[in-house]
């Protein structure tokens, strides 16, 4: 349907209450369109194949990746793909990418310890998403922000920007220098495994999890106040799957409880008492020293000494 359709834009030209008449002639579909005043003439018609609807009938998202779970075992072979590959072609890129939906991180080698380097890398992917951090941080234990991020202090298992409505999706670090000190290890956790080890085995504290709708705040930085358009769950689901699409936990980030929701925290305390326990199971933690040069998208949990990161957000398209 040429004379409807932009093929450079992907678009259509014919408004979608326009049609006024479809008809089935195997293997084709008709479709006849009302004729509107300003193409009098025009006695516009379309066909379509059934194959060509088939292959056009999702819903515009991406199709599902082959992931996995990852417990601490993954410390024998972990993911990664070494930088110059990724910059040097495209096919790098989608294989980076790959290795961090399938197993939801994955380390970079060879990457030169620079900010410049880093924030090139990332680019690769997609534009760097703005926060109230800035687009990229160069940053150490220097209390600069209000965060425990920005301190020595040992950090749990949490997810990033609880506050954002949309949360940033993909996150990255990289260790640019760590001298005069010890510690600094990170630790990954598989939120979604933990999700499904606490379906298997405390399914009401998984429902209550799924339900009960607990705010957010960033306020801890003078004259800012982010919260997000509503309060969300702990495990959110896709409304039309009703697969586990996003976890937001981070301890540091819950504000104040109020309204309907107040009546059912006793319930939801427990909950996340469940939740935390297996959290925190030694096969679920994965520690690992992270070194100048390999960047990994997860977070810093614990530091002595000096560190100076690089980091950034990005967004999931």
């Amino acid at each position: 349907m040429p004379a409807c359709r932009d093929k450079a834009k992907a678009l259509g030209y014919v408004l979608v209450y326009e049609l006024c008449l479809i008809k089935e002639e195997k293997p084709r579909v008709f479709a006849t369109w009302a004729t509107p005043a300003h193409r009098a003439n025009d006695n516009h018609q379309s066909f379509y194949t059934w194959k060509w609807l088939q292959a056009r009938s999702g819903d515009g998202r991406l199709p599902n990746v082959d992931s996995t779970f990852f417990n601490s075992s993954v410390a024998q072979s972990p993911p990664s793909i070494d930088y110059n590959e990724i910059m040097s072609s495209d096919n790098g890129v989608a294989k980076w990418t790959s290795l961090i939906l399938k197993h939801g991180f994955a380390y970079i080698p060879s990457t030169p310890s620079t900010p410049e380097a880093t924030e090139s890398l990332l680019k690769r992917i997609s534009f760097i998403r703005d926060t109230h951090y800035g687009a990229f941080w160069d940053f150490t234990s220097d209390l600069s922000h209000a965060d425990t991020a920005y301190t020595s202090l040992r950090l749990s298992a949490h997810t990033d920007t609880t506050y954002f409505t949309d949360p940033c999706r993909l996150q990255l670090f990289h260790l640019l220098s760590h001298t005069n000190g010890n510690g600094g290890s990170s630790l990954l956790v598989d939120g979604f495994r933990v999700a499904s080890v606490l379906y298997q085995e405390y399914p009401e504290a998984y429902r209550i999890l799924s339900e009960v709708r607990i705010p957010a705040h960033a306020s801890g930085n003078e004259s800012m106040s982010i919260r997000p358009v509503h309060s969300f769950p702990v495990l959110h689901h896709d409304p039309e799957t009703g697969n586990l699409m996003q976890i937001r936990w981070n301890n540091d980030d819950r504000a104040a409880v109020s309204g309907t929701q107040m009546g059912r925290m006793d319930d939801w305390y427990e909950a996340a008492r469940r939740w935390v326990e297996i959290l925190r199971r030694e096969e679920a933690e994965y520690w690992e020293q992270l070194k100048p040069g390999t960047p990994l998208s997860m977070l810093i949990s614990f530091q002595t000494g000096y560190q100076q990161l690089g980091g950034k957000y990005v967004d999931k398209h």
